[in-house]
């Protein structure tokens, strides 16, 4: 059933190669059969060509946690804050803050 939901997906991109949506769903789906090397090559395409397709921030900073790359996810992070902020989207933007803060060792609790 994958497999098949992913080719489907891959034969909407060639009819719609800049839909960020299906882009989105691509990296999702490699993400979820473990190819994070497939899943990461959308993220980023995402992010360099989608700016403002909010979404892709929090995932790609935590594939790059994942991937031991944390400067990397605390970058991802602190744009995707910006992007949020600009399209006033203030639901992602707090997601964002949070895992930023735990990227960047700032989630504590006060005593």
């Amino acid at each position: 059933m994958h497999r098949n939901r992913l080719q489907k997906l891959l034969t909407f991109l060639e009819n719609e190669p800049n839909d960020p949506f299906l882009k989105y769903a691509l990296a999702t789906e490699y993400l979820n059969s473990n190819e994070p090397d497939k899943a990461l090559s959308y993220y980023e395409d995402l992010i360099t060509n989608h700016t403002d397709y909010v979404g892709t921030y929090y995932h790609l900073g935590k594939l790059y946690e994942a991937l031991n790359r944390k400067d990397d996810a605390i970058r991802t992070y602190q744009n995707g804050m910006l992007a949020a902020r600009k399209s006033n989207d203030m639901h992602a933007f707090s997601e964002l803050q949070t895992v930023y803060n735990s990227a960047t060792g700032q989630d504590y609790e006060d005593d």
